[in-house]
């Protein structure tokens, strides 16, 4: 750091020097050259008079001459009374002003890097910062610590016979610890009431309970409820939760944009861009994680030093609920809610099954299915989009994707 300030200040001396030296020099004396032009004219003047009386020129031819050489002359001689007058600058003022030309350049150049840089810091490679990174995710808080920060997110509108029967689900499954059913259904439950503590420790005994045969999808909400009971923040629970997702399906878009979310959140936006760029490149419009990497890409472009990022145009999202239906389905309770979504889907699939649609549809049904646990009905809506796309691979793959993120196709 004092190399840099030494070599930044000999820097901003030395042009202000320059700078003060030209001013103190002042013009450049051209007299000496004036002066010949005057002897030079003087002598053109003499070598007309005498070709005029030779009788080389004519009296008329002589005028004209004298005329022009007399005009060179006054013009030079002019320029001479003029360098003499302004050559000497006020050699005070002229000290004064190069004394302030050098304490502009010195001083200022370092209250800018006062009020611009980082004073008393280190120099920051890119390696340096890499490092630091890395011990700052080797180091960062676990889940349990993150979620002590994080205040009270219980769903206080939830009725009171909503809650009765969570409670009752607490208990079946505390004397049935097997049931897989029952933990699905109390981590949505727990979810709804926003206790989101107890709804990932839920899903994590869904995870227990399937063993091998638990998917990505699994690990997905595990790491996803994770996140929200943490506030927002990616543990590094959450984050080997979403690992495992990856490991399932390397495509599962949920795992993906919070692994992307976890290295924006410990200093390495690079990575972030990255993996949020392929996501978004490869999602559909109604993709729910699109909104939120379209909304944080740009910024993450720029920590990253990507100055000239655009974001990709994508499809207009397939009909989905009016704003009406998501304004009254807001007003319900949980149970009501829950009902209007399965009546909502129910009357997509009966859409697609009789009608056809596009792959975004499709996939949305498929996708609603799984959340609603709803497994073997995806797999049924799955065998009808593959025979409606039948031949068309990155249709079949998105298709099979939603399948696998819901539980349908293995």
């Amino acid at each position: 750091m004092t190399d840099f300030l030494f070599l930044a200040g000999a820097l901003a001396a030395l042009v202000g020097l320059l700078l003060a030296f030209s001013l103190l020099r002042g013009r450049r004396d051209t007299r000496a050259g004036e002066a010949f032009d005057l002897h030079v004219y003087r002598d053109q003047l003499k070598e007309v008079e005498r070709d005029r009386a030779r009788g080389v020129i004519a009296e008329e031819e002589a005028e004209r001459l004298r005329t022009e050489v007399s005009r060179r002359l006054l013009a030079a001689d002019a320029r001479v009374s003029a360098d003499s007058a302004g050559s000497d600058q006020p050699k005070t003022f002229g000290r004064a002003v190069a004394a302030l030309i050098v304490a502009a350049v010195v001083g200022g150049g370092f209250g800018l890097y006062a009020w611009l840089g980082a004073p008393g810091y280190g120099d920051l490679s890119l390696k340096t910062r890499i490092a630091r990174a890395e011990e700052a995710r080797a180091s960062r808080p676990a889940q349990a610590d993150a979620e002590a920060q994080v205040p009270d997110q219980t769903n206080a509108e939830a009725s009171a016979e909503y809650r009765d029967l969570v409670q009752r689900l607490r208990g079946a499954v505390a004397e049935r610890p097997d049931d897989l059913q029952g933990f699905q259904l109390l981590a949505r439950s727990e979810a709804a009431l926003g206790n989101y503590s107890a709804a990932w420790k839920a899903q994590r005994r869904i995870v227990e309970i399937r063993g091998a045969e638990a998917n990505a999808k699994d690990y997905a909400d595990l790491g996803d409820m994770m996140v929200l009971a943490a506030g927002g923040y990616v543990s590094p629970e959450a984050e080997s939760a979403f690992r495992q997702a990856l490991e399932r399906d390397p495509q599962n878009g949920p795992a993906r944009y919070y692994l992307g979310l976890s290295y924006a959140q410990t200093g390495r936006p690079d990575r972030a861009f990255r993996i949020w760029d392929e996501l978004l490149r490869g999602s559909a419009a109604g993709d729910p994680w699109v909104a939120p990497v379209r909304g944080q890409i740009e910024a993450m472009a720029q920590r990253a030093g990507v100055t000239d990022y655009r974001l990709p145009e994508m499809a207009a999202p397939g009909p989905g609920p009016s704003r009406e239906q998501m304004r009254a389905a807001e007003e319900m309770d949980p149970g009501a809610r829950d009902e209007m979504i399965r009546g909502m889907v129910s009357g997509l699939s009966e859409r697609l099954m009789s009608d056809g649609g596009s792959v975004d549809e499709w996939v949305r049904l498929i996708s609603s299915l799984g959340v609603l646990g709803e497994r073997e009905r995806a797999a049924e809506a799955l065998e009808a989009a593959e025979a409606a796309y039948e031949g068309e691979a990155q249709a079949l793959e998105r298709l099979r994707g939603a399948a696998r993120d819901a539980g349908a196709l293995e």
